[in-house]
């Protein structure tokens, strides 16, 4: 998935800014006379550009949505936010040299589409735990579907999946690689089948009945165990199906 275009982004919010910014009546173009400053482009340009610059907020400032109010008529809270994304995209290099140690970031929509398309909403509005639930939720559906599984779920189809033992009616295995006889073989089948126990005893089972708590470090949990997810989600889409 493409990274943000920084420059697109910043230019799609000067707009934004623009039209909806509050002039004289004579400065909008209008021809009806008005008392007090009026937006300068039209209510549906307006619109238009919001729709836009709320999905860059998305992307740029995760949660920005949590305190919006239940009315802004003039944009003024919208444009606030805006602003502040505007900052952030301008000065994303600065900040990441003089704030932190420059580490490569991990972006959330890079991760596998399993693991992030059915949390996306959740995660946009600050509900990181969920948006691993959905997660877990989709890769495991999918690899029912990829096997034809649908009698059982979660550790025990991923014990099944990845289980060296051959195939049979009704049972059918994933294979990470050609089987050569070798230990990689054997060692790649017996860490993946490790692993996709590990996340749904772990992390899964766990969540859905004791979410975590917010403690500062939510969010950073949160990216850590969807991209242990997306890993899995790579590892069951890329593999072969081995059946009967």
């Amino acid at each position: 998935m493409a990274k943000l275009d920084t420059e697109w982004a910043t230019s799609e919010i000067d707009e934004f800014l623009h039209v909806t910014d509050q002039v004289s009546p004579s400065a909008s173009g209008g021809s009806v006379v008005f008392a007090g400053p009026v937006m300068r482009g039209s209510k549906t340009e307006a619109s238009q550009r919001a729709h836009v610059v709320e999905q860059i907020l998305d992307r740029v400032l995760p949660g920005w949505s949590r305190e919006r109010p239940e009315t802004d008529a003039k944009y003024s809270w919208l444009r606030d936010q805006a602003s502040r994304a505007k900052a952030a995209l301008e000065r994303e290099a600065e900040l990441a040299e003089k704030l932190g140690d420059n580490a490569p970031d991990m972006d959330a929509a890079n991760l596998h589409p399993w693991a992030w398309e059915n949390g996306r909403s959740y995660w946009n509005t600050g509900h990181y735990h969920q948006a691993v639930m959905q997660a877990a939720i989709r890769i495991n559906a999918e690899t029912q579907s990829k096997l034809e599984r649908m009698d059982v779920s979660e550790t025990a189809l991923f014990n099944e999946a990845f289980s060296l033992n051959a195939p049979k009616a009704g049972v059918a295995r994933l294979r990470l690689a050609k089987n050569d006889g070798g230990k990689t073989y054997e060692n790649l089948h017996r860490g993946a089948r490790a692993f996709a126990e590990g996340l749904y005893a772990a992390i899964r089972n766990p969540g859905m009945h004791l979410p975590q708590e917010d403690d500062g470090g939510e969010e950073q949990l949160a990216l850590e165990q969807l991209a242990a997810f997306s890993l899995l989600a790579r590892w069951v889409d890329q593999a072969s199906t081995e059946m009967v």
